[in-house]
């Protein structure tokens, strides 16, 4: 992440549990100026409650999930845009 702040790079990350609880990785995601897109292959909101939350989002461009491994094809899709 901080690579990517450094080298203004676009990301593409997927939090898997640290999405709930990773402050630390939530302000290093802050750090990048270029987009960010956050990616679950489940739909978080369609599991337990606490998954519901997502301390990630709130700095990332967007969220894509609950689309299997082609939510990273969509988030590849998402990020095309945002770079043109």
């Amino acid at each position: 992440m901080h690579e990517a702040a450094d080298k203004k790079l676009p990301v593409i990350i997927n939090p898997a549990a640290f999405t709930h609880y990773s402050y630390a990785i939530r302000d290093a995601v802050e750090l990048v100026k270029s987009p960010v897109i956050e990616v679950h292959l489940s739909n978080p909101l369609a599991r337990e409650e606490f998954r519901h939350t997502s301390v990630i989002s709130g700095v990332a461009n967007g969220t894509i999930g609950g689309f299997g491994p082609n939510s990273y094809v969509l988030a590849l899709i998402a990020l095309k845009a945002l770079l043109a």
